[in-house]
């Protein structure tokens, strides 16, 4: 070739790169914040940018927005609703308008779903249906900002549409995280090792007390196999880490009204082999109930969310472990079996001649809502994917974090949920039956949450945030996966982006008070001082005397926090959960203004699953009295009833304690009373 003929060459190439970057640049939908993912939380991170005034699109792989909040999951675990604020408690709220309340906490999935619908409408935030993300292009890592290393910024994703779309800061609220993991963050999938970051609950479970098999059931067939949703490879030592998941399954919504039932459907590939474990299960334990075997929650207008409970139930245990790392077409495999698996379930339970006729006939009076989930036959539009990828990135949230270092200077809001793990795989045993392993359900006490856990390390990337496959220990996770915290992280992650974009400042950059003073205004729960009370009339009213809290109590074990049951004194009470008996007590020391004597009132919220054998130690300065009480009656004077009255000296000496030994039930421990007798 001439040098003519080259350079005419160069030339046309040269202007072809140009064109080329030129319809590029055309082709990128140009907004200010990306949105990927349509779940709960990727709805309120979308609507709290957008409610700045910045231009947003929120793109969403399926055909529904709201995630599992519209997908079945009408009863979500809350743990204490009193930290729950900001746009999260609003969601709630706006769900109490459809129903005439001040709020409300269970609801149907299509009342939640035209909630998501009319917020998104009303913060005009542009929605794109049927986006998945193919791959990410990323600048040069910028260098050092404001003293720090600045890494990558995401320039463009391209969806497998063909679509690409260009922002300042992008957001990854998908359960997948396939966002975060295609811009090459660091992630990690499965269970940590107890030695990675010290934690007492990680890898391996030792013993799991619940969701197991009560009577000894062979795993195995006629020929020595094991039986379909039985692992047979390695489990592990106690305490390893492993690749994998804890069950998925799909919340059900059936309704109990005739006019509004659809049958169970059978599946298409419908093997009644993969149910042969829960066959032996009945037939070992005639006794079991249909509420052994399913969770029924009501929801209004005679629906439910149903979710698993029992040993063998909807959790498709073992079956989620791909799901994570897959590409897309895998996933949908994976997807259709848990639609095959659980809707199966079902079919057999009604169905087959060997179900004890009790269950059929209770659950036969049931079917699924023929209002719900019209598009996708009645059946759910949201696997539970309960854990996925996770983060590794500014700040990695671990067990610590849950239990003694709970304070963050930069929370963002609040998680009070327990430590709550499904089973991860079911195992045969060497005697011949077979465990599922992997369960976990810790109370844990509230905590903050940290911004860090949104922000990928600074040298990975600068301008993404990821609230739902945030930065946590599968430990720490299994706590803060709740659909409530989803929203809170979103909402703080819609803020935190604004921010970024006005001030061209990498995300790990916002000014935390800044957010912290935005999230205070729409009425976020940062911390315990500003928890909302469930009962505010309770919280509210001053008592006489001298009142010892649960908060100001001294525990040894683990109690969990509730507001389920009122009134009580203050924004909660503390139960022992009906567990560790003999290893736990309350103990509330009063600092008396003089000696004297005083009636001593306990305060507590009674209940039928509540203890008749509470033992109460009340030391005074007559030495040690110990009371027994029985719970499940009211208090005279709700919430409090009388111990009786002594004497104590003046300051700390004395105190009441309340044990778990011997007791047969649920130990309450809310508040005491100290009441100086005149």
């Amino acid at each position: 070739m001439s040098a003519s003929s080259l350079f005419k060459s160069m030339v046309v190439a040269s202007l072809f790169a140009v064109a080329l970057a030129a319809e590029f640049a055309r082709a990128a939908e140009q907004y200010d914040v990306v949105v990927y993912g349509g779940t709960a939380g990727g709805v309120i991170a979308a609507v709290a940018a957008a409610e700045q005034d910045v231009s947003v699109v929120l793109l969403e792989p399926g055909r529904h927005v709201g995630g599992m909040v519209s997908g079945g999951l009408g009863a979500t675990d809350f743990g204490r609703k009193s930290v729950i604020g900001g746009m999260s408690r609003e969601f709630f709220t706006r769900v109490g308008r459809h129903y005439n309340e001040p709020i409300a906490w269970y609801f149907e999935p299509h009342v939640a779903e035209q909630v998501f619908k009319d917020w998104l409408k009303e913060a005009q935030v542009t929605v794109l249906f049927g986006e998945r993300v193919d791959s990410v292009t990323r600048s040069e890592p910028i260098g050092v900002v404001n003293g720090q290393p600045a890494g990558p910024r995401i320039r463009t994703i391209r969806m497998k549409s063909g679509k690409v779309f260009a922002a300042k800061v992008f957001i990854d609220c998908s359960y997948e995280g396939d966002l975060m993991a295609r811009a090459g963050i660091s992630y990690t999938v499965g269970r940590e090792g107890m030695d990675q970051y010290g934690e007492s609950l990680a890898g391996r479970r030792e013993r799991c007390e619940y969701h197991q098999f009560k009577a000894k059931v062979s795993p195995y067939d006629e020929n020595g196999n094991l039986l379909p949703c039985v692992y047979g490879g390695d489990p592990g030592e106690v305490g390893q880490a492993d690749k994998k998941v804890q069950a998925y399954n799909f919340r059900i919504c059936l309704s109990n009204r005739k006019e509004n039932q659809v049958p169970f459907p059978k599946p298409a590939n419908y093997d009644p082999k993969r149910y042969e474990l829960l066959k032996r299960y009945l037939a070992a334990e005639p006794e079991l109930q249909l509420k052994n075997i399913m969770n029924i929650k009501m929801m209004p207008n005679g629906k439910t969310d149903v979710n698993n409970n029992g040993a063998f139930s909807t959790d498709h245990i073992g079956g989620s472990w791909e799901y994570p790392e897959a590409d897309y077409e895998r996933r949908q495999e994976i997807w259709d079996d848990h639609v095959s698996y659980v809707q199966g379930f079902f079919y057999f339970l009604a169905n087959d001649p060997s179900v004890p006729r009790h269950i059929q006939d209770e659950l036969n009076q049931w079917g699924l809502a023929k209002d719900e989930f019209v598009d996708t036959g009645h059946w759910p539009h949201q696997l539970y994917i309960r854990e996925a990828r996770r983060m590794i990135g500014e700040y990695v949230m671990r067990q610590a974090d849950l239990q003694t270092d709970r304070t963050k200077p930069d929370s963002i809001g609040m998680g009070s949920y327990n430590s709550d793990s499904h089973h991860v795989q079911r195992i045969p045993t060497p005697d011949g039956g077979v465990i599922n392993e992997g369960d976990m359900q810790v109370p844990v006490k509230p905590y903050e949450i940290p911004y860090r856990i949104l922000v990928p390390k600074r040298e990975q990337c600068s301008n993404l945030l990821v609230p739902v496959c945030f930065s946590a220990s599968h430990v720490a996770y299994s706590s803060l996966r709740m659909e409530p915290q989803y929203m809170i992280m979103g909402q703080a992650a819609g803020l935190a982006a604004v921010y970024a974009v006005r001030n061209e400042e990498p995300v790990a950059d916002v000014d935390v008070p800044w957010l912290q003073d935005m999230l205070r205004e729409t009425g976020a729960v940062l911390n315990l001082s500003q928890a909302i009370p469930d009962d505010p009339a309770a919280a509210k009213k001053t008592w006489p005397g001298i009142v010892v809290d649960n908060h100001a109590a001294e525990t040894v074990g683990d109690w969990a926090l509730s507001s389920v049951v009122s009134p009580y004194v203050g924004i909660d009470y503390l139960h022992d959960g009906n567990t560790g008996k003999g290893e736990k007590s309350v103990r509330f020391t009063p600092d008396l203004p003089a000696d004297g004597e005083y009636e001593v009132r306990l305060a507590y919220t009674p209940g039928p699953n509540r203890s008749s054998e509470t033992t109460i130690l009340v030391h005074s300065a007559d030495g040690p009295k110990t009371i027994k009480l029985d719970q499940k009656q009211p208090p005279a004077d709700p919430p409090f009833v009388s111990l009786g009255r002594f004497r104590f000296q003046a300051g700390r000496s004395g105190y009441v304690e309340l044990r778990n030994e011997g007791s047969n039930g649920h130990v309450v421990a809310d508040a005491v009373q100290f009441l100086p007798v005149k």
